[in-house]
């Protein structure tokens, strides 16, 4: 099943729980593994294995992989492999964002059976314009996969940008995905607005009636899971990631598990 499918069949009322994969420098020597590919494997499958049965989404963050070059991509093709063969939801947040073919190679790396990284979900920008996106919004629609759009992000640094204008930039482009989702009555398509802005998830979940959202910012940023569960009353609607504070209770899977509980 598809991302929208598995998270609007699933028997539960509760925030969608999303655990973040940040093999970082740091991370890795607290966890005493080296920094290489292999120890960001090691450390990825730990998460796996701590997500499996408390979480419904992994988030792989692309950059601490790439950073390892081809044995990095190939340490996360593994981890994206393992991931859905345990029934984990994947979500590459890359960020990708460009034109025309270019733009539609990224789809083809991700989205779809014959991609070679296939993942359940990706996060793009839309900077280059809205309709830049096109390429990689129809394969999204062709193949099941789901879109997150970077609109109000949780880092304060994107605050000047993204509310400049009138109206606002991340309200036009929530617009946009609200026309976009409309034109084509798909389900295919959500935003990422930070939970430590609750105020703005707000405003984007009554503009989304029918969309997901990814909310980053729980931890780590100061966001809490009481910060957004008076938002709406469907909260599986909102998708928490929680990446350094759980990793920070790690290596020991049942410690992680504890953190991970209370999201």
């Amino acid at each position: 099943m598809t991302l929208f499918e598995t998270l609007s069949k699933a028997p539960y009322d509760a925030l969608t729980r999303c655990v973040g994969i940040d093999p970082t420098q740091d991370t890795l020597s607290a966890w005493g593994l080296d920094d290489t590919a292999a120890g960001a494997r090691k450390f990825a499958l730990t998460m796996l294995e701590a997500a499996h049965n408390n979480a419904s989404i992994v988030k792989p963050q692309v950059a601490y992989f790439e950073r390892f070059g081809v044995e990095g991509y190939r340490a996360l093709t593994d981890i994206i492999k393992e991931a859905r063969k345990m029934g984990l939801l994947v979500l590459a947040d890359a960020k990708r964002g460009d034109i025309g073919s270019t733009v539609d190679a990224y789809s083809r790396a991700w989205l779809g059976n014959d991609a070679p990284m296939q993942v359940d979900a990706i996060t793009v920008t839309p900077y280059l314009g809205f309709a830049s996106l096109a390429p990689l919004l129809e394969r999204a629609y062709d193949t099941g996969a789901y879109v997150f759009v970077v609109t109000r992000s949780s880092n304060p640094e994107g605050t000047a940008l993204q509310e400049h204008g009138s109206p606002k930039l991340w309200h036009s482009i929530l617009d946009d995905i609200a026309n976009w989702e409309a034109a084509r009555n798909n389900k295919t398509i959500g935003a990422v607005v930070g939970a430590t802005v609750p105020e703005d998830l707000k405003y984007a979940l009554d503009v989304l009636p029918n969309a997901y959202f990814l909310a980053p910012g729980i931890g780590q940023q100061g966001a809490k899971p009481d910060d957004v569960k008076a938002l709406t009353p469907d909260l599986k609607r909102i998708i928490v990631n929680s990446s350094r504070r759980l990793a920070a209770a790690g290596p020991k899977v049942s410690d992680i598990q504890t953190a991970i509980e209370q999201i």
